[in-house]
This record gives C-alpha cells, structure tokens and sequence, in this order.
C-alpha cells in the first residue's frame, strides 16, 4: 500500500550518542495518522510532520475519556535497520481496548504497515547506545465535537515516537514498592484490563503520596477485598517463593502485559517452574518472614524488567533478599532484552527487523 509522507521542514535535532535521554520527553519528526467518521470507516493513513492537533473544546475525549493506547518499544539491530518486539500482540491489545471502551476496532494490517513505514523514515532516532530505544505511543482519541454520554462518531488514531533511556532514572537499580491500602486501581467489571487513560489518571495520587514518601511505585490490592496483590501502576509484577516463579492471575482488573506473557514463556523455555494463580498479601508477608520470598520483579513494556528491593506493608519495610537483583530476575532481564536487540539472532520468531 502506499502511506502518503509529508515532510517536516524544519527537522530536530537527533540526540547524540552518549547523550542523556529522559523517558519520553524528546519526540521524532514525523507521526503517523488516520481518521475515523462513522459513514467512512478508518481512512486517510498518512505519515505528517509531527505537531500540535487542532480539536474542539467539546471533542469528547475531553469530556468522557474516550481513548485508548499502547507502548511499544524498537531497538537498533545489529548490522542495520530496527527492530521490533511482538509488534502485533501490542497491536492486538490496542484493539482489545478499543472494544472495551467502544472505538471502532482498527485495521490492524494497515497499522502495521504504516508503522513500518514511519519507523523507515524514522530509523535515523533510534538510539544506539545501551539501554535505550525508541519508544513507540499508538493513541485513538474521541474527537466528535458533542457533550451527552455515548460513543463517539469519529476518531483520530496517531502514532508517535520518542528516543528513551530507563524508564527510572536510576535505571536498573532496584526500586521500592508500597502496598496502596487507600485507593484501588480497577474493580471487577470495569476498564482494568483496558489500555486507557483512566486506569492511569486513577492511580497518579497513590503515586504522588508514594514518592514522596520515598517509594518508586505502588502495588495494588483487588478492590473487591484488599486482599490479594494485582499489579504495580506501569508493570506486572512477579515473585519468586520458594524456587517458583509466581504472578498473579488475569482477570479485567489486570492488564494482560506482551512482557509478563513472555516472561512467562521464556520461563516456561528455561525450565523455571511458574504458576498464575492468586497471591494473597498475606502469604508475601509470611513468605518473607519464612525466608522463601527470594525475589520480586516488575515487568512492561517501558521498564522491561525491574528488580525490586523491598515491599512495605503496613508501614514495615520487608527487604527481598539482600535488596539487588536476584538471579532470576537477572537470567530473565538478560535473555529478554537480548531478544530485543537481536542478539538472538533476527529470526526469532518475536523480532520483526525493519530495514
């Protein structure tokens, strides 16, 4: 297909190697888009100038909260090009989420392809040096200019582009992780499972209460009970007990990560034993005091892995193991990420390599 490109006249500066690059603050020159109007379908792919939208006060993603996203990530491969990671799982959740939150479902082939054409016009901002990439934001925002609660009848669907280091800035250093005992994430039937802003915007005051009180992140407890742990704000989390590798179940109040599925496959490959299933708070708590909670993890698209240093519950600060990096965490880190970045060679089945 052909993907009509309107150059940026006035292209921006590429970051340099070895330069500092803070997570999701520096933007490409170009952007992909389409359009969706009930009596059209999506039309009008297109690749522009990265730049400001112009949209009505009434557009009702202002209003009603009508969007969805998704994070990908590309990497530079080795002897050229760029490289994708299971590029159409995160482009088959998008779509989930566009059910969920009633947006017409997009033409996934086509994204596609217009994904790859931006990231060829593109590849000259994907970072080369460790630890970066080029982090990839598809968004469909609502965009009919109309107040009164109901689906949209027209939509814009963007992609763009952002060259990344760690997603934390002190990088792979383990992190510190509150149990949330006010606010709750998602609650059965609601948008928990859903990409949206939402889900996102509800979790930003537990945020801001956690850091400052020197906490990275917060885990969240099932709002039905408060008692069984779901997921951290931006990962999945995942516990090693005993020898065994355990995350939490899915259900719609988890977001189902393209990074905890392959966490688990890769575990699955490497002969680590693993299970989903319910983690009550209470068996972290008697674990660690029994000695058996080796290791905790998060896991997404925008931190990969993350090791976790300590859990606080109820004011008490529990260290895992001797507070880094435990083995399992660093054999799955270290295989992971060199799928990412091919050094698994370009025909594993979970790169796609865009020359």
């Amino acid at each position: 297909m052909t993907i009509p490109v309107t150059k940026n006249p006035t292209p921006g500066q590429k970051p340099a190697p070895g330069q500092a690059l803070p997570f999701g603050r520096l933007f490409t020159d170009h952007m992909l888009l389409m359009n969706y109007e009930k009596n059209q379908g999506w039309h009008n792919l297109r690749i522009e100038p990265y730049g400001n939208f112009s949209l009505a006060p009434s557009a009702m993603v202002f209003h009603y909260a009508q969007e969805v996203f998704e994070g990908m990530k590309a990497y530079p491969a080795p002897g050229g090009g760029t490289l994708l990671f299971r590029p159409m799982e995160n482009l088959r959740r998008l779509n989930t989420s566009c059910h969920r939150l009633c947006i017409p479902e997009l033409p996934l082939d086509d994204v596609f392809e217009g994904l790859k054409a931006l990231l060829k016009l593109e590849g000259g901002w994907v970072p080369q040096d460790p630890g970066t990439s080029l982090y990839i934001r598809p968004t469909v925002i609502a965009t009919e200019p109309a107040l009164g609660v109901k689906a949209s009848s027209s939509y814009l669907f963007f992609v763009i582009l952002s060259p990344v280091g760690a997603y934390y800035a002190n990088g792979f250093k383990p992190v510190r992780i509150v149990v949330e005992e006010e606010y709750t994430r998602a609650a059965p039937g609601g948008t928990g499972r859903a990409k949206c802003g939402g889900n996102y915007a509800g979790s930003i005051r537990a945020g801001m209460q956690a850091h400052e009180k020197g906490f990275d992140q917060v885990l969240w407890l099932d709002a039905a009970e408060r008692k069984n742990v779901e997921e951290v704000s931006s990962m999945n989390i995942f516990f090693v007990m005993d020898g065994e590798l355990v995350t939490p179940a899915l259900g719609d109040t988890i977001l189902p990560g393209i990074t905890r599925d392959s966490i688990l496959k890769l575990a699955g490959q490497m002969g680590i034993p693993a299970r989903q299933r319910r983690v009550p708070l209470k068996e972290l708590v008697e674990a660690h005091a029994a000695g058996t909670l080796q290791e905790i993890f998060g896991a997404g698209t925008a931190a990969v892995v993350s090791p976790v240093a300590s859990l606080t519950v109820d004011g008490r600060e529990l260290v895992v193991g001797d507070g880094e990096a435990g083995p399992v965490t660093m054999k799955l880190h270290d295989t992971l990420s060199g799928i990412q970045r091919g050094e698994a060679g370009l025909e594993h089945p979970w790169v796609v390599h865009i020359i």
